[in-house]
């Protein structure tokens, strides 16, 4: 059997933690903990998927129904259905089906709920607000609904972004103004104070994940950071010649992927919900990361990195770097990989994929760059 057609038979068949976090008795050892993730497909999915099932739970992800079958990030984690206790389970879903997520949250019934799913792409989002919105704020409505509708005691995980802040002074934190200067942050503030709202008047387990800018080298190549490393790989190749970008002086605070979804799952052990920033408290512009990423492959970044006015935003933020000293006291949590690590782990793993055949320049970055 294939592995497209394994995976698919799944879907058809439906560091220690810190005083803050104690052990809840409902999720006794003798009862494997249940999770749902939505998004699982993507980066943060994909290794909050690893870290769960680690850990031991059984791990359900809403994927959407599509034409193709975007299970590359989690292609290593697949467990053959037929075997009695396998604990990765693919279930369809969409965040803009409210009837099928009540559906889904009756039948899983899960212990923990990790909302990553979204139009994650702050410049698509100026290009599709509508959706957008609907997905990454109306679709969070929708989930914490059918939660209260069901009267479900799960624990909820929303994915926030430090986007909300827009240029908000730094550094931000849990008490910054919201500030959001796209379709995407707007949607993402949305969500943040529905969440507060349905944990305020209901009485709901919610935690709002306020993250960052998270890398990796699963990271989708149309986001800058990836964007880079991987023309680095395929310049260093001979494969590119160029590399277009937009503001070389947009400022973020980067950080490690996997350190973050750790994160993630610390606030739901914690005695009680709240909002947290993730963040390295330092700040690194995109030309800064051309600077170690060429250098890493022995390249000079001005001889091959041009401006296209393409990929300026209709509204930029320049400057964001986050305060993480409230998940550092309550969480324990503090990132693990420093920047110009983050970028050499990304720049090696391009590099090799590229040496290995593994280069598989898509249509969407050839017309969409």
């Amino acid at each position: 059997m294939c592995s497209v057609c394994s995976v698919c038979s799944v879907v058809n068949t439906l560091s220690n933690p810190q005083s803050a976090i104690h052990n809840r008795s409902r999720m006794a050892k003798s009862k494997p903990r249940t999770a749902l993730i939505t998004g699982i497909t993507g980066q943060d999915g994909s290794y909050l998927a690893e870290l769960l099932l680690s850990k031991g739970y059984t791990v359900y992800g809403m994927i959407r129904r599509s034409s193709t079958f975007n299970i590359d990030r989690i292609e290593h984690l697949y467990q053959d259905p037929h075997v009695a206790d396998y604990r990765l389970r693919l279930v369809y879903g969409n965040l803009t089906d409210g009837s099928r997520i009540t559906q889904l949250l009756a039948e899983i019934q899960p212990d923990e709920i990790y909302n990553l799913g979204a139009q994650s792409h702050v410049q698509v989002s100026f290009e599709q607000p509508e959706y957008t919105g609907d997905v990454d704020a109306v679709g969070v409505t929708r989930l914490l609904e059918s939660v209260r509708a069901l009267g479900l005691k799960s624990r909820i995980y929303q994915a926030c972004s430090s986007e909300m802040f827009g240029n908000a002074p730094s550094p931000q934190g849990e008490n910054t103004p919201l500030m959001p200067r796209s379709p995407y942050a707007a949607a993402k503030a949305y969500a943040f104070w529905m969440c507060k709202s349905y944990r305020e008047a209901y009485g709901l387990f919610i935690a709002n994940g306020i993250l960052f800018n998270h890398e990796s080298p699963r990271r989708g190549p149309t986001f800058v950071t990836r964007k880079i490393t991987r023309a680095v790989a395929r310049i260093a190749a001979g494969k590119q010649k160029a590399l277009y970008l937009g503001n070389l002086e947009a400022s973020r605070d980067w950080g490690y992927a996997p350190d973050y979804v750790e994160g993630m799952w610390q606030m739901l052990q914690a005695k009680k919900p709240d909002d947290f920033v993730l963040a390295t408290g330092e700040s690194h512009s995109v030309q800064e990361i051309c600077e170690l990423a060429f250098a890493r492959a022995k390249l000079d970044w001005r001889k091959h990195v041009k401006h296209d006015k393409r990929y300026l935003r209709p509204a930029e933020v320049d400057h964001l770097c986050g305060d993480a000293s409230k998940a550092r006291k309550q969480l324990g949590w503090k990132p693990r990989v420093k920047f110009e690590e983050l970028v050499n782990i990304m720049v090696d793993a391009d590099i090799q994929a590229v040496g290995e055949g593994r280069d598989d320049f898509r249509s969407e970055e050839r017309w969409f760059k």
